[in-house]
């Protein structure tokens, strides 16, 4: 079924069944949404949790 026939199909049913679709639709996004970490926010920490060593650095409360 393409995207159009199911557009159709949708505007065809009555106004209480066309809002049900509509949250299904949207909890589904959300759902989508909120399970994908956004690479963008992930991309800006690499390199955040680097160990002091590995630039030469030394932390004289730990020593």
């Amino acid at each position: 079924m393409t995207l159009q026939e199911l557009q159709s199909q949708a505007l065809q049913l009555s106004t209480g069944d066309r809002w049900q679709l509509v949250q299904v639709l949207l909890d589904s996004l959300k759902r989508e949404v909120t399970l994908k970490p956004k690479r963008e926010n992930l991309s800006r920490l690499r390199g955040v949790a680097k160990i002091s060593a590995a630039t030469g650095e030394s932390n004289t409360q730990a020593d």
